[in-house]
C-alpha cells in the first residue's frame, strides 16, 4: 500500500465483518483509493466506505474501530483529497448510538442479550475518533477553510457527544 498505510495489512479483515460483508475484500482497497486515487476516485472511495463502515450515516459494525485510525491517517496526510469528506465520515462515526439505543430499548434480559457486541462497536468506534483528536486539531488549524472548518465542526461535536452509558 506504500508508505502511507503501510499497518493496513496487519489488521486481519479476513475475521471481521463490514455492512457490506467480509471486511478483507472492500475496507483495504478502498483506503488505497482514498489514499492513492484523484479526487473522484477518492470521493467514491469515501462513499463506498461509509456505506461499509457506517451503514446509512449511523450504523458502525464490527470493521469501523479497525478502519477508524487509517480515516485519522488520510486525514492527516497532506497529499490526501477529500478531507471534508473525510472528516464528515468521521463525524458520523463518532456521532452513532443506534445499538445503544437498542439495547437500551430492548427492557428484557432475553432481547438485551443479542445486543451485547453492537454496543461496543460503537463504544471502541467513537474512542477511535477521539483518539486522533490531535489529528483533527492539526486539520482545524489550517489555513485551508475547506479543510479547518469540518475538523472544527468535529471537534465541536466531540466536545458535545457524552460518553457511552453503561448497559
Amino acid at each position: 500500500m506504500g508508505s502511507l498505510l503501510r499497518s493496513v495489512s496487519g489488521i486481519r479483515w479476513g475475521e471481521l465483518h463490514d455492512a457490506t460483508g467480509a471486511a478483507a475484500g472492500g475496507i483495504p482497497p478502498l483506503l488505497s483509493r482514498i489514499a492513492y486515487g484523484d479526487e473522484d476516485t477518492a470521493r467514491i472511495a469515501i462513499d463506498d466506505l461509509g456505506d461499509a463502515i457506517c451503514a446509512l450515516g449511523f450504523v458502525v459494525g464490527e470493521a469501523t474501530a479497525p478502519t477508524v485510525p487509517f480515516l485519522l491517517e488520510l486525514v492527516g496526510s497532506p497529499h490526501v483529497a477529500c478531507k471534508a469528506e473525510l472528516l464528515d465520515l468521521l463525524g458520523s462515526i463518532c456521532r452513532t448510538d443506534q445499538w445503544h439505543s437498542a439495547a437500551a430499548a430492548a427492557h428484557d434480559r432475553k432481547h438485551n442479550a443479542s445486543y451485547r457486541q453492537q454496543p461496543g462497536w460503537e463504544a471502541t468506534s467513537r474512542t477511535a475518533v477521539y483518539a486522533g483528536r490531535s489529528v483533527i486539531e492539526g486539520v482545524a488549524s489550517s489555513m485551508r477553510s475547506e479543510e479547518a472548518t469540518p475538523a472544527q465542526k468535529l471537534l465541536q461535536e466531540m466536545d458535545d457527544t457524552p460518553p457511552f452509558p453503561e448497559l
